[in-house]
């Protein structure tokens, strides 16, 4: 069987058509839905390697060998989270259509969550990471300009690649992004920021776009479509010199020099588009291991 054929046979037998026309309809942030569809995807062939074929032949003690599976292998404690809530929306889903007789992820328990401080890109990495020539060409151009709105502005990398040419306004010095939940928010980007963006707009954005690109599209990638995240770990990897960055650290790094430079936390939580405010009270935590560090470096009695 191709791998073809057995995809199709595995989305027939979880009914994951449907499961997928569900979240569309539930008006779900197109990064939500591929998360959750991906995620429903991934469990039901690692269920189909050990002979459970189908969505009524899943048990509870089969949902906490997956979770543990996972765990084992070393994934991100957040990713685990994400796919149990994942599986509980769609056996929930699979409930209400007939599809298994009972919930084997009701009252399925999350790993317990911990709290680890979110990882920074140092300053010398992002100087260079921002600071370097790399020439004019037209990708040139689109790497700069992706990289200044990360930092700049804070985004999500999903906020970024879903940002529209019509969502900049250069005269207020703004962004008009979409976040969780399909929220929309005004974010400001600096000086440096604004004038990549131009750059890319004016110089270079027509020049790589295609026919059948999306004219509402702010950033395309070398096919001509969208930029989605992978394209942009991709200019990470190829512009950061030394080490590795991934694309939230530049996120996490933004609200933690807003937070170390004095701003409110609720402006914060307003500018990184956070539900609750609990969620955001991480930074302080990191601007505090950071002036300890410093303090335990500098300090004769550190």
């Amino acid at each position: 069987m191709s791998a073809r054929t057995l995809s199709e046979a595995i989305s027939a037998r979880w009914h994951l058509d449907g499961f997928s026309e569900t979240l569309r309809a539930q008006d779900r942030s197109p990064a939500t839905t591929r998360a959750y569809l991906g995620d429903a995807t991934a469990f039901a062939q690692w269920a189909g390697e050990r002979g459970i074929l189908a969505p009524d032949s899943v048990t509870k003690q089969v949902l906490r060998d997956y979770l543990l599976f996972m765990t084992t292998r070393g994934d991100e404690r957040s990713s685990v989270l994400r796919r149990r809530a994942s599986l509980r929306s769609y056996f929930a889903w699979s409930l209400e259509r007939g599809h298994v007789e009972a919930d084997p992820a009701a009252r399925l328990l999350a790993p317990r969550a911990t709290h680890r401080l979110p990882k920074l890109v140092v300053r010398e990495q992002l100087d260079n990471l921002l600071e370097d020539d790399w020439g004019d060409d037209e990708w040139a151009v689109l790497d700069r300009a992706v990289c200044e709105v990360l930092y700049g502005a804070g985004l999500r990398v999903s906020e970024l690649c879903d940002l529209n040419l019509t969502g900049v306004d250069f005269t207020q010095g703004l962004l008009r992004v979409l976040g969780k939940g399909r929220k929309e928010r005004l974010v400001p980007l600096h000086r440096k920021g604004l004038e990549a963006l131009r750059l890319w707009i004016e110089d270079a954005r027509d020049d790589v776009a295609r026919a059948d690109s999306p004219s509402e599209a702010l950033f395309f990638n070398r096919r001509g479509h969208r930029l989605g995240p992978r394209d942009v770990r991709r200019i990470l990897d190829h512009r950061v010199a030394r080490g590795h960055v991934h694309p939230h650290a530049l996120r996490h790094t933004y609200a933690t020099h807003l937070v170390e430079g004095g701003a409110d936390l609720r402006v914060v939580q307003e500018l990184l588009g956070h539900a609750s405010l609990t969620t955001t009270q991480i930074y302080t935590h990191v601007s505090k291991s950071r002036l300890q560090k410093v303090h335990h470096q500098s300090h004769p009695r550190g």
